[in-house]
């Protein structure tokens, strides 16, 4: 069931989001990221990913997303869980003024072929970088590079 624009809004401005993002590596280690076309994280590079669907399991969010971004459907269990992050933006995927948005995503690594060619819905092109330029790269999003720092120490308790 697609969502009509104003429940969406509505959704974006007074709950979380849930959502999968792949961070894609080739045989060399490379990770694959898209220059973003659209909002949030507009004009940067991004790794793949999507959102959760509501009643929609986390292996068939998967294997969609998968297909949808990357070209090919994967099962959740060829990919590591890297964790759980949120990504906080000003502004939202419909452009509505003075709504913000909150991703919890859920971070998987997984292996992909050189040779990937994924498609172009989300992305106007694509390039793979070896971890150490994508963290030196300002244009790189923050939320992606994120994926690659040191985690911080937790506070005792």
């Amino acid at each position: 069931m697609r969502l009509e624009r104003e429940d969406f809004i509505r959704i974006i401005d007074l709950t979380p989001l849930v959502s999968i993002d792949l961070i894609a590596r080739d045989p060399q280690g490379r990770v694959l990221v898209g220059w973003r076309v659209n909002r949030p994280a507009r004009d940067a590079w991004f790794v793949p990913g999507g959102r959760v669907y509501k009643g929609e399991r986390l292996g068939d969010a998967f294997r969609r997303i998968t297909a949808a971004e990357l070209g090919e459907a994967r099962a959740i269990g060829e990919a590591r869980a890297l964790g759980a992050f949120e990504h906080l933006y000003d502004d939202n995927a419909l452009d509505a003024p003075g709504v913000s948005t909150h991703y919890v995503v859920l971070a998987y690594e997984l292996a992909v072929g050189a040779d990937l060619a994924p498609p172009d819905a989300q992305h106007s092109r694509y390039r793979w970088m070896p971890v150490d330029a994508l963290l030196a790269d300002e244009s790189v999003h923050a939320n992606t590079r994120a994926y690659f720092m040191p985690s911080p120490p937790t506070a005792p308790r």
